[in-house]
């Protein structure tokens, strides 16, 4: 798990849903951190089907069906 001050974070589910262009990440301490997708070239070209089918990976990484790049938690939270 990812530490960040003193608190161990995991992700526990993305949503695409909540706001146009963003992604809301649902972290296993009870936050939730919205982030452009733009940020992410490769789930920007993600059709709307596509994005819903994602996976969780360990808590900390997450990766979707139709690409192979895998995503950490430290790049939502940027460090």
């Amino acid at each position: 798990m990812c530490r960040y001050t003193d608190t161990i974070l995991g992700i526990k589910k993305l949503d695409f849903n909540e706001k146009r262009g963003k992604m809301a990440v649902y972290l296993t301490d009870g936050r939730e951190v919205i982030v452009p997708v733009g940020l992410f070239p490769e789930i920007k070209k993600l059709s709307k089907s596509q994005r819903e089918d994602y996976m969780i990976l360990d808590g900390q990484f997450f990766s979707f069906e139709a690409i192979s790049k895998i995503f950490s938690i430290k790049d939502i939270l940027g460090y």
